[in-house]
């Protein structure tokens, strides 16, 4: 399976064992201006990197994405993802590209607690910036959708077909689609009163994000879950619904239990206000499901 990051690599993903900084300061004296005000706030707070988007960063720098990008490209890294994973591997320790909170010397049950606490942290913190405003929205957008395109692709694709088997339970019209071609092509035959659900932790994908943008220009309203509010993925929602884990690891791990459980608050919800729908669906689908239970 894929990971869900934001840049897709044009050639040999980078692997030189020199430390990312030590990379950026030998081609310090080749950058341009606006590039080496970017270099001098990566290597003054190279920690930083972890937590933001390029955009962000930009933002902090006082230039454009595109600087930012030609400030990776130019410094030996393939993108702003390359430059973000090289700089975690340098800062983090190996047992941090696992997980963030296990020792190489613990046990196999106080690993499997930091686990369980670091996933139960993820979802209070969620619960903490969870919009109450946009949470409505969401629910109504769905509730009166004439249909729902569901996407993500690689670690997200796990989160989109469980957001569709419980959507489908409600007699929704919806489609989930993790594959990028197919998930444009649903999205070119949908339009005002459709609804399309872009699921990324990083909201850099290129996928979800460029399919999110058509959905937008043909009409249809958004909704974006997502670990990154300053992401380009946001953009392009009408909706956003924030998902929150402390991990250093760009392939995350407890955010992804996160945003399902925004997934099944959204379909609780929607449930409940269609109870009496609820309730005929669901004898229906146990009909039909016993006969294959013994």
């Amino acid at each position: 399976m894929q990971p869900d990051n934001g840049d897709r690599p044009t050639a040999t993903p980078t692997s030189s064992p020199i430390n990312s900084l030590t990379r950026i300061r030998s081609s310090y004296p080749a950058l341009a201006a606006s590039e080496a005000r970017v270099a001098d706030w990566v290597m003054q707070q190279p920690e930083k990197i972890m937590e933001l988007s390029m955009a962000q960063v930009a933002q902090a720098c006082g230039v454009s994405d595109t600087t930012v990008l030609r400030f990776c490209r130019n410094t030996g890294f393939q993108g702003y993802t390359d430059l973000k994973l090289s700089i975690a591997r340098d800062l983090v320790s190996p047992t941090q590209v696992i997980h963030d909170d296990i020792e190489e010397r613990d046990a196999p049950a106080v690993i499997a607690r930091k686990v369980f606490m670091s996933n139960i942290q993820a979802m209070y913190d969620t619960l903490e910036v969870l919009d109450e405003p946009a949470l409505t929205t969401a629910i109504e957008l769905l509730a009166k959708a004439n249909r729902i395109l569901i996407i993500g692709v690689g670690t997200s694709a796990p989160i989109v077909q469980s957001m569709y088997n419980m959507f489908m339970r409600l007699g929704l019209n919806c489609k989930a689609q993790t594959d990028s071609y197919l998930q444009l092509m649903e999205v070119a035959l949908l339009g005002p009163g459709d609804v399309v659900v872009g699921i990324s932790q990083s909201g850099t994908s290129m996928d979800p994000v460029y399919t999110l943008k058509q959905a937008q220009e043909n009409g249809a309203a958004t909704i974006c879950i997502t670990g990154n509010a300053q992401s380009p993925l946001t953009k392009h929602a009408d909706v956003t619904l924030l998902s929150v884990a402390r991990e250093a690891r760009i392939e995350a791990i407890a955010s992804r239990l996160a945003q399902m459980s925004i997934a099944d608050a959204l379909y609780v919800i929607v449930a409940l206000n269609n109870i009496e729908t609820t309730l005929k669906n669901e004898k229906q689908i146990w009909d039909a499901l016993l006969p294959k239970m013994y």
